[in-house]
């Protein structure tokens, strides 16, 4: 990138932040600025994080915001950097920033709304398409998340894989041929609750839901798990993930627990890629960093 697109990047980097942060005082939504070192780690079998001396670089402002939403914060967002070992290529970056957000008592609907709308800054007005996750997996891979192992198994060996695990093969087959289907502005609702991750379920169902545009994911977000003893069933799961794939267990935080017990709000919470969405508004095919 020569030296006049990188100042023209800096200079769209810097009012897109602004817009965001004007979206959000419009809306009464508070700003705030979590540690990024935590001697504790947000667990995730597929996210692996930078260990320094006295802990852990944050993969996501999570674990902080929703101590605070338990103390009485009402709605708040962050706009800030996080940190993934081991994710480099033209959508990924080891630093990259992050819009995430909460809000309070309100609904899956309205929500969503809200961040449509905070997405048209990036994108402008767009059709926006909903689709349950299972009606969005049938259609595009010719065969419902029912169906036998076997013939989805058969379907990821088209693709060059063989897997023998049928939650591998599906998330297989998500990535590869579902995902590039989502040109339009898509979000899918209603996932499957083994992919609930700190999500609620009802009914089988995890209200989880990730938002799509020209086949790239742009946000992930939930109706977020208030229940302290089923938040810490899943951290262990979590973990006990980790360690089939190969990986060291971390250390979960015993204060995220204890915030959920005081009482976390009902409230639906999204985590958004700020610079995948600056680089759809700036028309690029890859991420690009002013500061490279």
């Amino acid at each position: 990138m020569s030296l006049a697109s990188k100042n023209s990047l800096l200079h769209a980097r810097a009012e897109a932040l602004h817009q965001v942060r004007m979206f959000f005082q419009e809306r009464g939504v508070m700003e705030v600025d979590t540690p990024m070192l935590s001697q504790y780690a947000p667990v995730d079998a597929h996210i692996d994080l930078f260990e320094v001396e006295g802990g852990y670089l944050h993969s996501s402002p999570e674990y902080g915001m929703k101590k605070l939403l338990a103390a009485g914060s009402g709605d708040i967002y962050q706009l800030g950097h996080v940190f993934r070992k081991d994710e480099v290529g033209a959508l990924h970056a080891p630093e990259f920033t992050m819009i995430e957000w909460y809000r309070v008592e309100t609904t899956q609907e309205a929500f969503l709304q809200e961040n449509i709308e905070l997405l048209e800054l990036f994108l402008g007005r767009q059709v926006c398409v909903q689709k349950p996750y299972a009606h969005a997996f049938e259609e595009a891979v010719g065969l419902p998340l029912t169906a036998f192992p076997e013939e989805l198994m058969e379907r990821g060996k088209a693709l060059g894989f063989e897997l023998h695990d049928k939650k591998d093969v599906i998330n297989l087959l998500w990535g590869c041929v579902v995902e590039p289907t989502f040109q339009e502005l898509t979000i899918v609702t209603d996932f499957p609750e083994d992919q609930a991750a700190l999500a609620q379920v009802q009914g089988g169902v995890a209200e989880r839901f990730e938002i799509y545009f020209k086949g790239i994911e742009l946000g992930n977000g939930y109706h977020e798990l208030t229940d302290p003893v089923e938040q810490k069933n899943r951290l262990i799961a979590a973990n006990q993930e980790r360690i089939a794939l190969g990986k060291a267990p971390l250390p979960y935080d015993p204060e995220l627990l204890h915030a959920l017990e005081k009482g976390l709000p009902d409230c639906y919470g999204i985590a958004l890629g700020f610079d995948r969405l600056l680089m759809l508004k700036k028309g690029y095919s890859k991420i690009h960093f002013p500061f490279d």
